[in-house]
């Protein structure tokens, strides 16, 4: 990895999350494409939205997140964005709506995206 982390802005609903890429072949080629510009949506506390990235899966998918990981959805071609319980999780976990690529950190509180509604522009945007 490189001695400069890529870190990225999520903004949305006039949050502004601020996040740093992993060392990952699907954070690399969502680099290459941004700025994203999409259609939030949103399933419990999740927001996911679609993006243009072409992508393999990652031996290490998975549904169930910590708060503040960012996934990628080979699948659905969607970045999804858990932040709390969705209508599948068990207990207190994070389960995203299907397997995803992990290839993002937030740095700050992912549980602000609580105001983002459906249909609301966002954006992931170069910061560095």
């Amino acid at each position: 990895m490189s001695a400069h982390p890529r870190k990225i802005l999520i903004k949305a609903a006039g949050v502004e999350l601020a996040a740093e890429l992993l060392d990952t072949p699907t954070a690399d080629r969502i680099w290459a494409t941004l700025p994203i510009h999409a259609t939030a949506h949103t399933w419990g506390a999740e927001v996911h939205f679609e993006t243009h990235v072409e992508t393999g899966w990652d031996a290490d998918a998975r549904e169930v997140v910590t708060l503040g990981e960012i996934g990628f959805s080979p699948e659905h071609d969607t970045i999804t964005i858990g932040f709390g319980p969705t209508p599948i999780s068990q207990e207190n976990e994070i389960r995203l709506e299907g397997p995803a690529n992990i290839w993002a950190r937030c740095i700050d509180d992912a549980r602000a995206l609580a105001k983002v509604k459906a249909g609301q522009l966002i954006e992931v945007l170069r910061t560095s």
